[in-house]
């Protein structure tokens, strides 16, 4: 039997997503804290192993001077290479930060990452029972 920790199944008793079981929002939960926690940490292969090959990660950034519709685009190779320099590595006392899952429905899940720099949204994809980030659309905070 897997283990799923006690604060994991307590949230999911109220507001379990479409009735998802607790241990597929274990799983999508997991897969959160990888990308959060590996970039806080430095931790390249967390951060990598929580994002699809082919990860849309994107800002709203409006009107540019060739574009109406401006977004800042990132791949899985430039957030992961970010990491590598350690862009947001932060001292484990500092961290603060929350993974909700806001919807699950058969391979597909959305999930809110919130910390106080920056808050993401999160559409993820379980391929042979691995949860990935496919498509992130981020907003900074400060």
């Amino acid at each position: 039997m897997e283990f799923i920790p006690a604060v994991i199944l307590a949230a999911t008793a109220a507001t379990q997503p479409n009735g998802s079981d607790p241990a597929t929002l274990a799983a999508i939960d997991a897969t959160c804290h990888d990308y959060v926690d590996g970039q806080l940490e430095g931790d390249v292969d967390r951060v990598a192993r929580s994002l699809h090959p082919d990860l849309a990660k994107r800002a709203a950034v409006g009107t540019q001077q060739y574009e109406a519709f401006g977004l800042q685009r990132m791949s899985k190779e430039e957030l992961v290479s970010l990491t590598k320099r350690g862009a947001l590595k932060t001292p484990k006392e500092e961290w603060d930060r929350t993974c909700k899952i806001l919807d699950v429905s058969g391979n597909a899940a959305s999930v809110r990452l919130e910390t106080p720099w920056f808050v993401d949204y999160f559409h993820m994809g379980n391929f042979d029972g691995k949860w990935l980030i496919v498509n992130a659309l981020w907003y900074m905070k400060k």
